[in-house]
């Protein structure tokens, strides 16, 4: 694809480093960190179940690759379920942030540049987790520390996967969507959230839990 090829590394989408403000919360409320980090999973497979569904008759090759995904965020789902019950933490409601719906607010309407956004926004979303896994591993006390440095490779991978699709699918526009959504990212996290969650900004209130 020559000069329309998006950047491969994960350092060079993210705008942004994790706020040592939030690396701080997650210490102190590591059980809300596990618990909305199990929902957050969940929700990977889902995006990866609904892209099938909405596109995987169009275009050769994404169904098998989406399916993939959508198995490996389900085997996360249950590693960070079984971190959870070594550790005696029980699943609680949690409000979602709004990082997800933050980035879905520049989402394209018309086809095919609604696909585009998509992917792109699956390789932000798996970008931050992965940052924010390598930025977790210094901070955490082993094994929990040990637990996100086996994650992060693999949502590295996650993330070069949809960044990818979003070149073979995306068409010449990807470069410039990546831009787009490499400021919008950056305001989410460096920005004020109410509560803590997995990929909030800087939380006001860190130990809240439903709200």
């Amino acid at each position: 694809m020559g000069s329309h090829r998006p950047p491969t590394g994960i350092d060079d989408v993210l705008a942004c480093e994790t706020p040592r403000s939030w690396l701080q919360a997650a210490v102190e409320h590591q059980d809300i960190l596990l618990i909305d980090h199990a929902n957050c999973e969940k929700k990977a497979a889902a995006t990866a179940i609904n892209l099938m569904f909405q596109y995987g008759e169009r275009y050769a090759g994404l169904q098998e690759a989406l399916s993939k995904l959508a198995r490996e965020e389900l085997r996360h789902f249950e590693q960070v379920l079984k971190v959870m019950r070594e550790r005696r933490i029980e699943s609680r409601p949690l409000s979602a942030a709004r990082y997800a719906n933050g980035l879905r607010k520049h989402l394209r309407k018309r086809e095919p540049e609604r696909f585009t956004d998509l992917l792109v926004i699956g390789a932000f979303i798996e970008a931050r987790s992965c940052e924010r896994f390598r930025a977790l591993i210094p901070v955490l006390e082993p094994p929990l520390a040990e637990f996100y440095r086996g994650l992060a490779a693999a949502e590295a991978r996650h993330f070069q996967l949809y960044l990818d699709l979003a070149e073979k699918y995306g068409g010449d526009d990807v470069q410039q969507r990546l831009r787009v959504f490499a400021e919008a990212e950056s305001l989410l996290i460096t920005g004020t959230d109410a509560y803590f969650r997995f990929h909030s900004g800087v939380p006001v209130h860190p130990g809240a839990t439903l709200h």
